[in-house]
């Protein structure tokens, strides 16, 4: 029996193979949408893990000085003084290339932890003190068998982006002689050392917990990408359950016959969640490919975006994780299984001979809508909750979910509302029969029209919020970018002719000295700002005190970026302890849009006294737009700096709106993707429900309506749905941009964005999502507008 039983219902499929590819195509969608984020996100931590292994970071205490790097002799005293440590010396520099960060180590002293190449034959330890580099495999692709005259050697155990070399040759290559810019200390240390506060009071030790990890810094990230793959899996599960729900629809007459000849209704509804299962296993491994192609087409920009954003350098190459794909093919169950669970339960508490009548599946779709209005306010209702009383990036997400599954939940009760206003205000009879008619057909288009909803939703919430950042970011740039010319010199001595080569070309040189420090909260930089009108008339101040340009030039008072502001709650007033250590109260807070850490500027005289071993190099050059070229040109004769050294105010704002552009890309993709999963939603549900409709339509064209005026009926039916889901989306759109903006954004990053509205985008959209119904609907209303009469008069011979 059970065999049989099988056979029966897998008929269906067979009968219907449009509907099969569709069940397998929408949960495939929304398989490859989220196994594809979580591959990206995968690929990333793996990076930040081998970036967090190298040097036996993530075991190894280390000494550091707040104030700068750690000049030689400094090492060389605590080594005679019986401590077990070893230099590491870490830098970045610029070639046409991109951004390589150059590890500098000493491998007779670094502990074991910290070997990450094999260098016990002597030869090749004699190599590594003469000038051979390693370098993992995707970046000695890029740099050949030599890097300035240097022999390059592969090592894939490197995190990407990574050249390392002796610490001899690193201090030639970054310019730092006699610098190194931490210790690794041994696990294990003498106990006759000397104590460190007698040979170098200013070093701290710092355990793997206090350093800042990249993981950590980019976390706010992956959870946005990690959000979105969640949305636009919700959106694909509904094709899979408005699917599933018509199959079942479809199969009535079937599980009658079932349940008549004697089929248990355990045995079939177990049977039908193995069918579930089967296909949700199909459906996840073709998803799982999928996810992996279009991460393998994304990660190239999302790795743009983290070293962009947080210095973070990610293989672009993806790797085939089993952590992913198995979670990819869980979800791919677990979605199916969610998707079919109502249509099971309604199956098994209905009588024997319930599931064939019509009426009996109305009632339950009713007593559903009733629920499922009930279950929507209540989300609704927890998500202002959590906006008003929530804390922390996991709240503000949660908020965001139940607000958009609310509104999603909410939209067949609103619409159904709408309709019933239609039908009493008709004054035909045709009119009223197509208010009736399309409200009938709401349960079997409410979750297309939902999956709609949240695909509209996110793409206003999402591009109000890229669009405001654009506005925010663009004025932003043409403010902190004020000056002309950007150089960076390559050495202290070539700074000094660098100076006094450009003094008499310009109308101001400007230091731009940093230094890497440990902030409150966390790590961070520190910069000297010199007394000048470019940053008085210019920099863009959020709160300050009066006279704040003069308290921090004559170095009385600081200014802090918005970040450090918001996450130690600090304002202006309030007195911070900075390295030296020294305190200092703060004169104003700035904003720093694209920086994830915390960041102070002193005066430039203050900065002198407190880090004098900070480097030089760096200098914003003040001149007449007009002598930008030739300026350079100069520079480039005179000096020979490479281009990498000089960037003017164009290129810079050119690389910082790329660098912008590329951070969205994921999210404008996804975006694409949940619309058009939505658009299939709808083309699946009309198709199905096109079947389903003969015995409804078949009436009134006997009563004289023609096929050509019944298909613009319902061409004008799946419109005006779409344009009512359109109409209801927009409110829930700002909503989701107003919470992105003022709530997530302030979590994740630590700054907030002014809210721009965009009626244009809200048009396209529109236009968007009347194009996507109608194009859903041509199908259908083809096939309806073709039927043969004959098709039509066996609905009054057969038994309905």
């Amino acid at each position: 029996m059970r065999r049989t039983a099988l056979w029966g219902m897998m008929a269906h499929w067979r009968r219907h193979p449009g509907q099969f590819l569709t069940l397998i195509l929408g949960l495939a969608l929304a398989t490859a949408l989220w196994s594809g984020v979580q591959a990206i996100n995968a690929e990333a931590r793996s990076s930040y893990a081998t970036a967090a292994a190298a040097l036996g970071q993530d075991e190894l205490n280390q000494l550091v000085d707040p104030s700068g790097p750690i000049p030689e002799t400094t090492y060389i005293a605590l080594r005679r003084a019986g401590w077990g440590v070893s230099p590491v010396l870490e830098g970045r520099i610029t070639r046409d290339l991109g951004v390589i960060r150059v590890l500098g180590i000493d491998p007779i002293t670094a502990p074991p932890q910290a070997q990450m190449v094999d260098l016990s034959a002597p030869e090749d330890l004699i190599a590594f003190f003469s000038g051979r580099a390693y370098v993992p495999p995707e970046l000695a692709a890029q740099l050949g068998p030599r890097f300035e005259g240097q022999e390059v050697r592969v090592a894939a155990s490197l995190p990407a982006g990574t050249l390392m070399m002796d610490v001899g040759q690193a201090q030639r290559v970054l310019d730092r002689p006699g610098q190194v810019s931490r210790l690794l200390v041994w696990a294990e240390q003498p106990l006759t050392r000397r104590p460190l506060a007698e040979i170098a009071p200013e070093l701290q030790e710092a355990t793997p917990e206090d350093r800042g990890d990249v993981a950590r810094l980019t976390d706010s990230f992956h959870l946005n990408l990690t959000a979105f793959g969640f949305l636009s899996f919700a959106v694909g599960l509904f094709i899979v359950h408005a699917a599933i729900g018509l199959a079942f629809e479809q199969r009535r007459p079937t599980f009658r016959t079932l349940r008549a000849l004697g089929v248990p209704a355990r045995m079939l509804v177990s049977l039908l969640a193995a069918e579930v299962l089967a296909l949700s296993l199909v459906a996840g491994v073709i998803g799982v490919a999928l996810g992996y192609a279009i991460a393998a087409a994304l990660l190239p920009d999302v790795a743009a975006t983290l070293q962009g954003l947080y210095g973070a350098s990610v293989d672009g190459a993806l790797s085939l994780r089993p952590s992913w794909w198995i979670a990819g093919l869980a979800i791919s169950v677990l979605g199916a299984i969610a998707a079919a669970a109502q249509s099971l339960w309604r199956l098994w508490h209905l009588p024997v001979l319930a599931p064939a009548q019509p009426r009996a599946w109305a009632r339950a779709s009713a007593r559903s809508m009733r629920v499922q209005g009930g279950l929507a306010a209540g989300m609704i209702v927890l998500g202002l909750v959590l906006l008003f009383a929530g804390q922390g990036l996991v709240a503000a997400f949660a908020m965001l979910a139940l607000l958009l599954l609310g509104a999603a939940l909410a939209l067949p009760v609103l619409l159904s509302g709408v309709l019933g206003v239609g039908a009493r205000s008709a004054r035909s009879a045709l009119g009223q029969w197509f208010w009736a008619d399309t409200r009938q057909q709401l349960p079997g288009l409410s979750l297309a029209l939902m999956a709609l909803l949240l695909a509209l939703s996110a793409n206003i919430g999402v591009g109000t919020m890229v669009g405001s950042f654009r506005l925010t970011f663009t004025g932003w740039l043409d403010q902190r970018l004020a000056s002309e010319l950007y150089v960076t010199a390559r050495s202290e001595t070539e700074a000094a002719e660098l100076r006094a080569f450009l003094a008499p070309r310009s109308t101001a040189l400007l230091p731009i000295w940093s230094v890497e420090a440990a902030l409150p909260g966390g790590p961070g930089e520190i910069f000297g700002v010199a007394d000048h009108a470019t940053y008085r008339d210019n920099w863009p101040l959020l709160t300050a005190l009066p006279g704040v340009w003069d308290r921090v030039a004559d170095g009385s008072g600081i200014l802090i970026n918005e970040q450090l502001s918001r996450r130690e709650g600090l304002r202006p007033g309030d007195r911070i302890t900075l390295p030296g250590p020294w305190e200092a109260e703060i004169a104003g807070v700035y904003s720093d849009y694209g920086n994830p850490q915390g960041q102070v500027m002193i005066g430039l005289s203050r900065f002198e006294t407190q880090f004098p071993q900070a480097a030089q190099l760096r200098y914003a050059v003040r001149l007449p737009p007009e002598e930008t070229e030739a300026v350079m040109t100069a520079l480039q004769t005179e000096f020979g700096l490479p281009a990498s050294t000089m960037i003017d105010q164009a290129t810079v704002k050119a690389i910082s709106l790329a660098v912008f552009e590329r951070t969205f890309t994921v999210t404008a993709a996804l975006n694409v993707l949940t619309l058009g999963v939505a658009a299939i939603a709808m083309l699946t549900s009309l198709l199905t429900l096109a079947r389903m409709r003969v015995p409804q339509l078949a009436p009134v064209w006997a009563l004289g309506l023609t096929r050509k005026r019944l298909a613009r009926m319902e061409l004008l039916r799946a419109a005006l749905l779409a344009a009512l889901t359109a109409a209801l989306a927009l409110p829930v759109g700002l909503v989701l941009a107003w919470a992105l903006l003022a709530v997530v954004n302030v979590e994740a990053f630590g700054w907030r964005l002014p809210m721009h509205l965009f009626p244009a985008d809200w048009l396209r959209l529109a236009v968007l999502a009347l194009a996507a119904a109608l194009l859903a609907s041509a199908w259908p209303v083809m096939r309806l507008a073709t039927t043969a009469p004959s098709e039509l008069l066996k609905v009054f011979a057969n038994e309905r």
